[in-house]
Parts: structure tokens; sequence; C-alpha cells
């Protein structure tokens, strides 16, 4: 009986009071199991203790998962912090060398709100650290004031590059998403390649040039509302097609080992 693919979901550290705790909100999980149909693994953010060489052996696709917190400013050279209690560190520790080590790997990535934020910072770029002091910026924070269904509901259209990665998978549109973000992209990194943007030019999805697979991060959350439909939908469709065929290229290439061991 053939096995899921195993899919790596990047955690949060989130400090208490007493123990700290490991934390992946259920949405990202679920979206795993019933878009991808993959098997959902927590990665865990831990400043030491996770060996990337080992992970990557072992899975066959990553989801970089939305957060509370932001990148680290020290990380893109942004100066000072507008809130140092906002940030992550063990994730950025686990996450940037991770991003940069699956490219190369050539294991499928989906980077989704913090996580297009990571793929950018871990290749070079930089970020805004408040788009809503830009008056020409439209406010992409989430509604605090509205009730749950509310917030993830769509909120803008996208202006998707003309025959990019994001376009082939999801048409030319028009598209709408939601939007639940504070930061965003300023500098694209080196490898970056800008797929899509807000009305108000915002970076809404990037690809990673020369990737050898599925390389995307989006800034807005595909995850929820479920069921999931249009361009939410072709990506986790797509996500879950480039996993599989990595699984089978893995899978093909260990019976090969172990035949030719066995031959020995």
């Amino acid at each position: 009986m053939p096995t899921m693919p195993l899919i790596g979901i990047t955690a949060c550290r989130e400090r208490t009071e007493s123990h700290a705790k490991q934390r992946v909100t259920e949405k990202y999980v679920t979206v795993v199991v019933d878009e991808v149909k993959g098997c959902p693994v927590m990665i865990p953010a831990l400043e030491q203790g996770v060996d990337i060489e080992t992970l990557l052996q072992r899975l066959d696709g990553i989801l970089l998962t939305g957060s509370p917190s932001n990148v680290e400013p020290q990380h893109y050279d942004g100066g000072q912090s507008d809130d140092a209690d906002d940030h992550d560190p063990a994730r950025d520790a686990v996450t940037l060398p991770l991003i940069r080590c699956a490219i190369e790997a050539g294991i499928p990535l989906l980077g989704l709100c913090r996580g297009i934020q990571e793929i950018n910072v871990a290749f070079g770029g930089t970020l805004i650290q408040r788009v809503q002091d830009d008056p020409n910026r439209l406010d992409h924070r989430m509604r605090r004031d509205a009730p749950f269904d509310w917030k993830y509901r769509p909120a803008h259209g996208l202006e998707l590059e003309p025959g990019g990665m994001l376009e082939r998978l999801a048409g030319p549109g028009p598209h709408l998403v939601n939007s639940l973000h504070g930061q965003a992209i300023d500098r694209p990194g080196a490898r970056i390649r800008v797929e899509a943007r807000a009305p108000d030019g915002v970076i809404e999805a990037v690809s990673v040039t020369g990737a050898a697979t599925f390389a995307l991060g989006v800034q807005w959350h595909p995850e929820w509302p479920r069921p999931v439909r249009g361009i939410d939908q072709a990506l986790f469709a797509a996500f879950g097609a480039a996993v599989r065929a990595r699984q089978a290229r893995t899978g093909t290439a260990q019976a090969n080992d172990a035949q030719a061991s066995a031959a020995e």
C-alpha cells in the first residue's frame, strides 16, 4: 500500500511563565491532510537541536506557516524593531537555513504569510515593518473589530505577473484574497521573482528562481476559510503534485539503492 508524502510544518515557540510551548495552528495541519493529501509532521522552533540535514532526508515537502510573530530585523539589516516582543528567534534559527537547504535539495516549499517573508529574507531580501504607516498603502492588517468569520473574507484583488508561475497555476483571474498581515516584502531577495501584487503595489506572491521544483510564497492565508476554492485550491493542488513527485523520485532511488546493496 502506498504511503502518504511526509510534509513538514513549521512551528512557533511561545514563551510562558512556566514551560515554553511549540505551537502549530490546526488549520495548517488539516489543510495538509485535506488538500495536499499528505501526512503532517511538526518542525519545532528550537535554536539548537533541529538537524536540518536529517529532516530533509525524510521530508517530501515543507509548509511555512503564518504566525503572530515577525522575522527579527537583524536578519535583513532592518534596524531597530518596532516591537521587540513580537519576534520568535527560535523559529528564525530553523526556518531561514531550512529554506535555503530545501531549495538546494529540490524539496517542494510553500510559504504562507510569515512564510513568504521568511523566503524573501532567506535570500537576502528586506521587509517593511509597518505597511499601515505608508499613506500610499492599504491597511492589510486583520480586522480585530470584526466577527471571526469576517476576518478571512476577501479583502482585495491580485495583479498577477503575466507568464509567471502563479498565473500558470491559477489563470489570470480575477482573483480575490484575504489580508491579515502588518508586514510585507520591501526589496525582493537575489533569487526572488515577484508573482503578484495587491492593488496598492504590496507584493502578494513570489517564487524562487532556479528552484528545481515548486517553491512559492503568498502573503495571504489560502488555508482558510474552508472549503478551499479558486486560486487557493490551485496552490495546494500544485504543491501536492510536487510533493508526490518528490516522494516518487526518492522512493525509486531508495528502492534502487536497496537492490544494489542486496546484490553486493
